[in-house]
């Protein structure tokens, strides 16, 4: 079963714009979301395709900021059923169509949701080695592979074992990851990236901000976010 991050916001931007095929303009996008999200997946995946089909029309940099949807989650975490049931008053027959509509629409962009039991666990470390990655280059793959691990592999995204497992696999320093992990490293950098956002208004994930001026939320349908990407790239020349 999955987490409903308060999915599928409005569309913020609806109709497109021409391509401009004589330029290419720089995109700064903080993707704003939390490892346990599967919308933040669905954002993520749909995202980078629109990336992949707009080409040369923008020069996207995406800037993974930190969110926690419990970011009181015990070490031992909870049952997702539980913990969506005591959150959102979610009856089973709700919480299986949530589970199916994830399903489906990872399954359109190419990503697995595995079944199963699953539980929710606390993620501060995730973000905090995300912090680290975005410095070595590698937050990219570092989110990817965490969501991977996660809703695919159903692996605990707040066992040390298993992040220094994905570092290691998207090319990171596993000792170094390891260190990391096992000291306060990058706390305070976390926490204040999170208040930043917060005091921007960010109250749900997904959320993309593009060059610190539109926003765009939820896990929107790739045709979204290249109709939007166009009128931002419009709007700013």
């Amino acid at each position: 079963m999955f987490l409903p991050c308060l999915a599928f916001a409005r569309d913020v931007f609806t109709h497109s714009v021409p391509k401009r095929a004589d330029m290419t303009t720089a995109l700064k996008i903080d993707f704003i979301s939390d490892v346990s999200c599967p919308w933040c997946v669905i954002g993520l995946r749909a995202l980078d395709q629109a990336l992949e089909a707009l080409g040369d029309e923008v020069q996207a940099h995406i800037h993974f900021q930190p969110f926690e949807l419990n970011p009181n989650m015990p070490a031992e975490g909870q049952d997702i059923k539980e913990h969506i049931a005591e959150k959102y008053g979610s009856t089973p027959e709700q919480i299986e169509g949530i589970h199916e509509t994830i399903r489906e629409r990872g399954a359109e962009l190419g990503f697995t949701f595995a079944s199963g039991e699953r539980r929710i666990y606390n993620t501060f470390d995730a973000h905090r080695l995300l912090h680290w990655a975005e410095q070595e280059g590698k937050q990219h793959a570092l989110k990817q592979a965490l969501f991977e691990a996660y809703f695919s592999d159903l692996k605990d995204p707040s066992s040390h074992q298993t992040l220094a497992d994905v570092a290691q696999k998207v090319g990171l320093d596993r000792l170094r990851a390891q260190a990391i992990l096992e000291s306060d490293e990058y706390t305070t950098e976390v926490r204040e990236a999170e208040q930043l956002w917060t005091s921007r208004g960010i109250t749900s994930v997904p959320t993309m901000v593009f060059n610190d001026q539109y926003a765009v939320s939820g896990g929107q349908p790739v045709e979204v976010f290249v109709s939007a990407i166009r009128q931002i790239v419009a709007e700013s020349q």
